[in-house]
């Protein structure tokens, strides 16, 4: 079975330059191969501030758009994060979605791609680490980043020189790492003993 790698735009701003990053982003993951690549924009799943009244380790959720934002993370081996950098981090509707659900992040890996002004986001990649990393996710070293000045300077998204070449060499390392990992799931499932 095919790995499932889910590239989440992680802004929901409207205006926002991540859409088409985003677009190319998934047009590049797609013509590297190796998996079967989707694009989660959250602007389209309705999370609004997390309302579940449990603890998300338990699981038991009680609205539909929860449910459903479960199936659809619980459903993929890896990720790619792009994310913006807004006051030095990553953008809360971002941090949200990713405190609506526990377990169905556990043991998957992830990359991330940040853009901004001339520091390309790096500020926000390195506080989602922080998160990711309590939430289980291991994430790869290669973190390729954008700077909207020269990536934008026509009006429209063109790539940085590079910039192919770094979001390849994540990939490569998100679905070693994402082939690893379900091993480890797959194992956690198959041995209650070492279950979450």
């Amino acid at each position: 079975m095919a790995l499932r790698i889910g590239i989440i735009l992680g802004s929901t701003r409207p205006g926002r330059r991540g859409e088409q990053i985003a677009s190319w982003l998934l047009d590049t993951a797609r013509a590297h191969g190796g998996a079967d690549f989707e694009l989660i924009d959250l602007a389209h799943h309705g999370l609004d501030n997390l309302d579940e009244g449990g603890n998300p380790t338990h699981q038991q959720y009680e609205h539909p758009h929860t449910r459903d934002w479960s199936a659809l993370i619980d459903g993929f081996d890896g990720f790619v994060f792009l994310t913006p950098e807004y006051n030095h981090s990553f953008p809360g509707a971002l941090k949200n979605a990713l405190d609506y659900v526990y377990c169905e992040w556990n043991d998957k890996a992830a990359g991330i791609v940040s853009y901004g002004g001339w520091a390309a986001g790096v500020r926000a990649a390195e506080a989602l680490r922080l998160v990711l990393a309590e939430l289980q996710v291991a994430t790869v070293r290669a973190q390729p980043a954008v700077p909207l000045i020269p990536a934008f300077s026509t009006g429209a998204f063109v790539p940085t020189e590079g910039l192919g070449v770094a979001v390849c060499g994540m990939l490569d390392q998100i679905i070693a790492w994402s082939g690893a990992l379900r091993g480890v799931r797959e194992a956690k499932s198959e041995s209650p003993a070492i279950a979450h």
